[in-house]
């Protein structure tokens, strides 16, 4: 995977029932110092929590994670490092839910499977009566 004239940032982690959180709190902030004013912090710390979730999973001994900005949206890639593996699982379904995820994917390569999201890092703002209107 290549990414190219955008911000980017890569964090490793041990593949441990913390490595979620930490994650999270860390993406968060590197989002925030990016510049990004307006997104929303809960969607992307689930977002980032599923995917390096899902790549614990895998049974590998590290982490990677791997963002990227680009047109007010991040890009999340997590790599499991764990090759040959494509297990069947239910992450896709849950990051579908988090509002701010546009489009996520999955696929396997050498080094492992790559679990990855892209968000909208400008949303529209939630609202406290309900979903808006359309």
């Amino acid at each position: 995977m290549e990414i190219r004239n955008r911000q980017t940032a890569g964090l490793t982690f041990r593949a441990d029932r913390w490595a979620a959180q930490k994650a999270a709190a860390q993406v968060v902030a590197r989002v925030r110092a990016w510049g990004y004013g307006s997104f929303d912090e809960p969607d992307l710390a689930a977002a980032v929590s599923l995917l390096v979730g899902a790549a614990v999973t895998d049974g590998g001994k590290r982490v990677s994670l791997h963002l990227a900005d680009q047109d007010q949206r991040i890009l999340v890639v997590a790599l499991s490092h764990r090759p040959g593996l494509a297990p069947e699982d239910d992450v896709l379904a849950e990051l579908a839910t988090v509002r701010t995820v546009e489009s996520c994917g999955t696929d396997t390569a050498p080094d492992g499977r790559r679990v990855w999201a892209l968000l909208d890092a400008a949303p529209e703002p939630r609202r406290k009566d309900g979903p808006a209107a359309v």
